[in-house]
C-alpha cells in the first residue's frame, strides 16, 4: 500500500482488520476436567425434557447450580433457548456477580445470541456437546462459531471445550 493512501485513510481497512485481530483472541480452548462428563450428561438429560432437544447447567464447585431446557414452544418465545433459561433460573436466585467461577455446559454449540449472552454475564468457562456443524448436518443452524462470538468480545476472557459427548447429544435430534 502507498504511504499517501495509508495517511489519507486508504488504509483504515487493513488497521481495523489488524485491530479487530488482536483485541478479539481472548477465547481459548479448555481442557476436558474431570466432572465435564458428568455435568454435561446433566445437560442431555434436561434435552430430552425440552420443546426440542437443547439442554444447559450451570455448574459452581461442583455444584448444579441452575437447570435449562428449550422453551421456545411452551413459553411462545423464541430466545427460550436452553442457555438463556439457564442464565435467567440462575439470576432468579443470585446476583450477576456469582456467575464467577462458573461454567455452563451445553448440549449443543452455542447460538450468537445464547453465547452473547455468556459472554455478558462472564462466565468463565463453556463446555458444549454438538457442534454448529454437526448441528448444521440435522437442522437448520446459523453458521456462526461460539468461538467466533467470543473472539469478538474484546471484553471477556472465556475457555471452551468442545464435542464432549457430541454423539449422544446428537442422537437427540435423530
Amino acid at each position: 500500500m502507498h504511504r499517501r493512501n495509508l495517511l489519507t485513510g486508504g488504509g483504515a481497512l487493513l488497521v481495523a482488520a489488524t485491530f479487530t485481530q488482536t483485541q478479539g483472541a481472548r477465547a481459548q480452548a479448555a481442557p476436558v476436567e474431570n466432572r465435564d462428563s458428568e455435568f454435561m450428561n446433566f445437560a442431555i438429560e434436561e434435552a430430552k425434557k425440552g420443546d426440542r432437544p437443547f439442554g444447559a447447567v450451570i455448574v459452581r464447585e461442583d455444584k448444579v447450580l441452575a437447570l435449562g431446557r428449550d422453551s421456545t414452544k411452551r413459553n411462545s418465545d423464541p430466545t427460550a433457548h436452553a442457555v438463556m433459561v439457564a442464565i435467567r433460573a440462575f439470576l432468579a436466585g443470585h446476583e450477576p456477580d456469582a456467575f464467577k467461577n462458573t461454567t455452563i455446559y451445553s448440549t449443543a454449540e452455542p447460538c450468537a445470541m445464547s453465547m452473547g449472552a455468556i459472554l455478558w454475564c462472564g462466565i468463565p468457562r463453556l463446555v458444549y456437546a454438538a457442534s454448529i456443524k454437526e448441528l448444521a448436518a440435522l437442522i437448520p443452524q446459523i453458521d456462526i462459531s461460539a468461538d467466533y462470538v467470543a473472539g469478538q468480545a474484546s471484553f471477556a476472557d472465556i475457555g471452551i471445550t468442545g464435542g464432549l459427548l457430541s454423539g449422544n447429544a446428537l442422537r437427540l435430534l435423530q
